[in-house]
């Protein structure tokens, strides 16, 4: 029987492109006993999965490496996938005694403990991170090109969340656009002026929904908060400082009816849940559509298109001039498209 750990040790969104992985590799191996190895606060991402039989954690802040050995080494894994080149999880599945290692490229320290590795190829020709994740899952014999995304949410959690939102004014009836304007400098994205004047055009183009604008991202500025709220003080709401764990804002995030920002780990967990998701990618290509974008049905990926990467961005493509190569209408249109689907089709098309 295979005993598998998929190890992922990084952000919020990368963790959230190994849930196909877990899926997928149940689907091939029902016998198998699967396992992952994730931060502490990332671990909430898989929570109630059905297919996940563990979850490991490493705080990568405290001296917990030999600590986790002995954790990893308790179930005696036939088989280690490690997403990204990771030194320290590397050496932590070598010492835990895993036979078979897979890991990506051919960093000095995967050649001494000998693992074995798959090529990304230099992204080409460019995917999904999910498909190159899915990539080790393919390499011990799983076959699919499914890559959408999952995280479980429990009935019980579903009304915990509509007990915070309650508690911070916000019905079940609201309209519930929530827009996270911080990136965590993860991927580009635009200015707190930008996000002002979007917000601006929402209040103005959708006065007729009984909406709430929702702002989630903890960067935001003092200065920032208090010009939005002045905007329309019934229809704002600030949750940045409401909710401090993980888990909880998953919660939350699965009560929106549209969810805007840049490309980063909030999103894709909106992805996860099939939400309706309105992302702002650059051009390049470890920022696109094609390698980060949403993958649900219910959302929009908006793109910066290549004449306006030419024309705003710098020649190497390493400044990027998303705040000039993307309009606020594009937003604003989007969101117009989703309603209009949202009218077609109710709102329980998960």
């Amino acid at each position: 029987m295979k005993r598998i750990l998929l190890v992922r040790t990084d952000r919020v969104g990368d963790v959230v492109f190994i849930t196909p992985m877990i899926r997928e590799i149940r689907k091939a191996f029902p016998d198998a006993f699967i396992a992952t190895l994730t931060q502490p606060h990332t671990k909430n991402i898989m929570l109630n999965n059905p297919y996940l039989d563990a979850m490991i954690t490493d705080d990568l802040r405290k001296e917990t490496f030999w600590n986790v050995v002995k954790e990893i080494r308790k179930y005696n894994f036939t088989h280690g996938l490690l997403m990204m080149p990771t030194e320290r999880a590397a050496y932590q599945m070598f010492w835990a005694g895993i036979k078979k290692r897979i890991g990506v490229g051919h960093k000095l320290y995967e050649v001494i403990t000998f693992m074995q590795s798959v090529s990304r190829n230099n992204y080409t020709p460019l995917r999904h991170e999910a498909d190159y994740c899915m990539d080790l899952a393919r390499k011990i014999g799983v076959k699919t090109n499914n890559i959408n995304l999952e995280i479980f949410l429990t009935d019980q959690e579903k009304i915990e969340a509509k007990n915070i939102l309650s508690n911070l004014n916000i019905s079940e009836n609201d309209f519930k656009i929530a827009i996270h304007s911080g990136s965590l400098k993860s991927a580009p994205n635009w200015s707190e002026k930008k996000y002002l004047e979007l917000i601006k055009k929402i209040l103005e183009k959708f006065s007729n929904l009984n909406l709430k604008i929702i702002l989630t991202s903890k960067e935001m500025s003092k200065e920032f908060k208090e010009e939005v709220i002045k905007l329309a003080p019934e229809k704002i709401v600030d949750i940045s400082n409401s909710v401090d764990d993980l888990r909880d804002f998953i919660k939350i995030i699965d009560q929106f009816d549209i969810f805007i920002g840049p490309s980063t780990g909030p999103m894709h967990i909106s992805d996860a849940l099939g939400k309706s998701t309105i992302v702002i990618h650059c051009h390049r290509a470890m920022s696109c559509t094609i390698h980060q974008g949403i993958i649900n049905q219910n959302s929009i990926n908006l793109e910066v298109t290549n004449e306006n990467c030419k024309k705003y961005c710098s020649a190497d493509q390493n400044t990027c001039g998303i705040e000039n190569a993307l309009a606020t209408e594009e937003v604003v249109e989007s969101i117009k498209t989703i309603i209009n689907r949202k009218i077609v089709y109710p709102k329980e098309t998960k």
